[in-house]
C-alpha cells in the first residue's frame, strides 16, 4: 500500500529524533551502574495545541535521552504517557537522573512511582433502615441510569450477575471509553452496564505490548464495584453466612473499570494514567479504594491527589478510602481537600461463634468460622509460654512466645492486656497457627471494633466476662476442652454503627487546616461479589461466581460512591462540591440504640475518626444548604500550603495569582463543609458561605454545639434567603483562652429552617 506524504514526513521525523536520542545520550554520562527505578514526571495541564500522543512520546523520549546513557538504551522507554487532562510520563530513572530532569523547565514535579495499598448486603439495608433511603428511591424512581462510575482498582470479573445489563438502554453517546481485550477478557465481556475496561502494564519492561487483562486477579476490584453499583442478586451468601439480597448503592448506574493492581501490588504511575483516561472517557464519579500506606508525600507528589485535582476541575467527584492504619492518630491518607475521604464503620450484623466448654457451659463468642470444630484440649496462652519469663507475652500470644509442644493440637486463649493493645489480631493469629494450634479464642472487649474473620480456621472473640469464665474453667480441671461452633448470623446488633478500629484517623499529617476523614460508611463484614474459586482457593474460569465478605475502608469508599451516583442521577446539575457538602452536612452522629456513635473503646467517635458522621443518603438529597468550593479555592489552598503561583499557573490557569500574604493558617478559611483549626492561640474567626438549594424563601437559625471550655459565637445568627439572594455568609469565632485543657475540641454549627438540619462540624486544637 502506498504511503502518503504525511506518513513519509512523520517517519523521517521519527528517524531524525531517534538519531538525536543517540547523540544526546553521549553528552550526559552518569555514575556507573546506579540503581534505576520507576519515576513519575508531571508537566502540567494539557492544551488543545499540544499535538497528538505520538508527538508527545517523541518529546518525552528526547528529554529522557538527555540523562540516560547510551550504554543503557534498554531504559529508553516510557511506561505511561499522560496526555488528556495533564501532561507527563513515567520512566525508569536513577535518583541522579531524576534530579537532573527536575531542573528542566518542562518538568513541574518528579517523584518515585511507589506501590499503593488496597484499603480492603446487609450494609445497604442498614443504611436504608436508618436513613429511609428506600423511601426516597421510591419517590425518585426515574433517576437517570446514564451516570457513570469509574472504579480504579484490580479489575473486574464480568460474569458476575451483579454486572448483568438486563434492562439497560444503549450506552450514552458521550462515552468515549473502550473495552480492552486480553487473553482472558473479550470485548463481549463488556455490556451496557460494564461499558468500559482498561488495564495497564504493571511491569517494568520496555516491551511495546501491554501485558495483562482487565480481569480481576485479587477479587478486590470486583468486590468494591459491586458494593457501589452491583445489581440486585437474590440469595447471595458467603458459604451460608450473610444470606440475603445483594445490591449496590445505585443499581442503575453504569461503570467502567481501570485495572492498576495485580496480585502483587498497585502501581502509582498506572493509577495516575487511569485517572487521566477516566477524565477523557467521560466518567461522572471516580471511586478509588487505594492509596499511600503512609501520607509522606506532599499533595503534588501524590499521584492520586495530583490526578484527582484535574478530575475535579473537569467536574468529576473523586471518592477515596481513608486507609486501614487505625486507630492511631495522623494515619489518614488521601487527605487533599478536593478528594472525599471515607472512614469505615460497622453495620448491625455480626456473626456469633459460640464456645462450648468441657463442662457444657456455653460462652458467647463472635467470629466467622465456616466449620464447627470437634472438642480439642484448651490451654491458656500464659500456661504455654516458652519459659516463665514469657508468661505475659504468651498470655497475649505475642510472636515467638508460645511453646509448640504445649500448643499443638489445642485451642489457645489469648488475652488483650493494655501493654499489648497495639499487637494486631493478625499477629496473634499467626503466633497461634505457627505453634500448630487447632483454634484460637481472642479476648477483645470492643467486639465491634474489628471484623473477626478466620474463614475455615477455628476462631472466635470473647469479651472480658467471657474470658474470665473460660479461665475459671481452665483452672478448675486438668483436662480442659472446648468446641468452637460454626458461625451464625446475628442481625439488628446494637450498637451500630461503630467506627472500625482499623479505620485510619485524622488529623492529616500534611495539614491540620482541613478536617479528614470527611465521612464514615459501612466497611466491616461487607458481603459483595467475588470471583469463583476452586477447592484450593484459586480463581477458576467457567464456574458460577459467588460472594464473599471483606472489611476495610476499601469497602466503605464504594458505599459513598454508590450514594453519590444516585444523587447525581437525581440532581444532575449539582457540582462535585455540592454533592460532597450535602453528604457531609446531613450525616448522622447517632447509632441504632439512640446514642452517639462510638469508637472501639466505647468513647464517642470524634470527627477525626468519622468525619462529619455516618453517611445518610436520604437526607443528602435534601440538604437545604450547601458549601461550594471550586478549582480557585483549591489553588488558593495550595498557595497557603506553600506552592508558588508560577507552578500553579502551569498546572491550571495562566491568569491565576495567589492571595496576598498566603499562609498555612489561612487554609482553615477555605469554604469547606467542615472547619479545622490546627493551632488556636487565643481567638480566631472563620468565614463560611452557603448556597440555598431548598425552598427559595427560607430563614435559617443557628444552634451551636460546643464544649463548655471553648467559646463559639456565630454572626449573624439568622440567614434569610430569597429568589434574589441564594447565597449568604457568616462568621464563626472561636475563643480558647478559657480552656481548662489543651488539645482538640470538637463540636458543630447547625443551621435549621424547621425542616432541614445543616450540620457544620469543627475540630479546633487549643494550644
Amino acid at each position: 500500500m502506498a504511503l502518503s506524504f504525511e506518513h513519509l514526513h512523520r517517519n523521517l521525523f521519527y528517524l531524525i529524533c531517534l538519531l538525536s536520542l543517540l547523540a544526546l545520550s553521549l553528552l550526559h554520562p552518569v555514575a556507573a551502574n546506579p540503581v534505576a527505578k520507576s519515576y513519575i514526571a508531571y508537566m502540567g495541564r494539557s492544551t488543545k495545541e499540544q499535538g497528538d500522543i505520538e508527538d508527545a512520546k517523541l518529546s518525552h523520549l528526547t528529554l529522557l535521552s538527555s540523562v540516560i546513557p547510551s550504554g543503557e538504551s534498554e531504559r529508553l522507554f516510557l511506561k505511561h504517557v499522560y496526555h488528556h487532562s495533564f501532561k507527563g510520563f513515567s520512566a525508569m530513572l536513577t535518583e541522579e537522573e531524576a534530579s537532573i530532569l527536575s531542573e528542566s523547565d518542562e518538568i513541574l514535579s518528579i517523584f518515585p512511582d511507589t506501590e499503593l495499598d488496597l484499603h480492603t448486603t446487609r450494609s445497604w439495608d442498614f443504611l436504608e433502615s436508618s436513613s429511609g433511603m428506600a423511601r426516597i428511591q421510591r419517590l425518585y424512581p426515574n433517576g437517570s441510569n446514564d451516570v457513570i462510575v469509574g472504579v480504579i482498582d484490580s479489575g473486574i470479573w464480568p460474569e458476575s450477575p451483579s454486572f448483568d445489563d438486563d434492562g439497560f438502554s444503549e450506552i450514552p453517546s458521550r462515552w468515549k471509553g473502550t473495552c480492552m481485550e486480553g487473553s482472558d477478557f473479550k470485548k463481549s465481556d463488556c455490556n451496557r452496564k460494564l461499558i468500559g475496561a482498561r488495564y495497564y502494564d504493571l511491569t517494568e519492561s520496555s516491551s511495546n505490548d501491554t501485558v495483562g487483562s482487565p480481569r480481576d486477579e485479587t477479587g478486590h476490584g470486583t468486590h468494591v464495584t459491586s458494593i457501589a453499583v452491583g445489581n440486585l442478586v437474590p440469595n447471595a451468601n458467603d458459604q451460608g453466612l450473610a444470606r440475603g439480597l445483594a445490591k449496590g448503592g445505585f443499581t442503575s448506574s453504569r461503570f467502567a473499570v481501570y485495572k492498576v493492581c495485580n496480585s502483587v501490588s498497585c502501581s502509582a504511575s498506572a493509577s495516575l494514567k487511569a485517572i487521566d483516561d477516566a477524565i477523557q472517557d467521560g466518567v461522572d464519579i471516580i471511586s478509588i479504594s487505594l492509596g499511600m500506606s503512609i501520607q509522606n508525600s506532599t499533595f503534588l507528589d501524590d499521584p492520586i491527589a495530583l490526578g484527582s485535582l484535574h478530575a475535579v476541575q473537569a467536574g468529576i467527584l473523586v471518592i477515596a478510602a481513608a486507609g486501614n492504619s487505625g486507630p492511631n492518630p495522623k494515619t489518614v491518607v488521601n487527605t487533599a481537600p478536593w478528594i472525599m475521604t471515607i472512614a469505615a464503620s460497622s453495620i448491625d450484623r455480626t456473626f456469633g461463634s459460640n464456645i462450648v466448654l468441657g463442662n457444657n457451659k456455653v460462652i458467647q463468642g463472635f467470629g466467622v468460622n465456616f466449620n464447627s470444630t470437634k472438642a480439642f484440649p484448651l490451654v491458656f496462652g500464659g500456661d504455654a509460654a516458652v519459659n516463665s519469663s514469657f508468661f505475659k507475652a504468651a498470655s497475649n500470644c505475642a510472636p515467638e512466645s508460645l511453646d509448640r509442644k504445649k500448643v499443638e493440637g489445642k485451642i489457645v486463649l489469648c488475652m488483650d492486656d493494655e501493654e499489648y493493645r497495639n499487637l494486631t489480631r493478625i499477629k496473634k493469629e499467626n503466633t497461634a497457627w505457627f505453634a500448630f494450634a487447632e483454634g484460637l479464642i481472642l479476648v477483645d472487649q470492643a467486639i465491634q471494633r474489628s471484623f473477626p474473620f478466620s474463614g475455615n480456621a477455628a476462631y472466635t472473640q470473647v469479651d472480658n466476662t467471657g474470658a474470665a469464665q473460660i479461665l475459671e474453667y481452665i483452672n478448675s480441671t486438668k483436662n480442659a476442652t472446648a468446641t468452637i461452633l460454626r458461625s451464625v448470623d446475628i442481625l439488628k446488633f446494637e450498637p451500630a454503627p461503630v467506627v472500625a478500629d482499623m479505620s485510619s484517623r485524622g488529623p492529616g499529617k500534611l495539614t491540620e487546616g482541613i478536617l479528614k476523614p470527611d465521612l464514615a460508611a459501612p466497611g466491616v463484614g461487607i458481603l459483595a461479589a467475588w470471583p469463583p474459586t476452586n477447592d484450593d482457593g484459586d480463581f477458576t474460569m467457567g464456574k458460577p461466581t459467588g460472594f464473599a465478605m471483606a472489611t476495610g475502608t476499601s469497602q466503605a469508599c464504594p458505599h459513598v460512591s454508590g450514594a453519590a451516583a444516585y444523587m447525581k442521577s437525581v440532581r444532575p446539575k449539582w457540582t462535585p462540591s455540592m454533592i460532597r457538602s450535602a453528604l457531609m452536612t446531613t450525616a448522622t452522629i447517632t447509632n441504632n440504640a439512640g446514642n452517639r456513635i462510638a469508637n472501639g473503646t466505647d468513647a464517642f467517635a470524634s470527627p477525626h475518626e468519622m468525619g462529619a458522621g455516618q453517611m445518610n443518603p436520604n437526607g443528602a438529597l435534601h440538604p437545604g444548604l450547601v458549601y461550594e468550593t471550586n478549582t480557585t479555592d483549591y489553588l488558593n489552598f495550595l498557595c497557603h500550603f506553600g506552592y508558588e503561583a508560577k507552578l500553579l499557573r502551569s498546572m491550571f490557569d495562566d491568569k491565576f495569582s495567589c492571595p496576598t500574604n498566603s499562609s498555612e493558617d489561612l487554609i482553615s478559611d477555605i469554604n469547606f463543609p467542615s472547619i479545622s483549626i490546627g493551632k488556636l492561640q487565643g481567638a480566631r474567626t472563620i468565614t463560611r458561605t452557603v448556597t440555598n438549594v431548598g425552598h427559595r424563601n427560607s430563614t435559617y437559625n443557628v444552634k451551636i454545639d460546643s464544649p463548655d471550655d471553648l467559646v463559639v459565637r456565630v454572626s449573624p445568627e439568622k440567614l434569610v434567603f430569597s429568589p434574589e439572594h441564594r447565597k449568604a455568609s457568616f462568621e464563626v469565632s472561636f475563643d480558647g483562652k478559657g480552656a481548662t485543657t489543651k488539645g482538640y475540641k470538637f463540636g458543630s454549627v447547625n443551621w435549621s429552617d424547621g425542616k432541614h438540619w445543616v450540620r457544620l462540624v469543627f475540630a479546633v486544637n487549643v494550644i
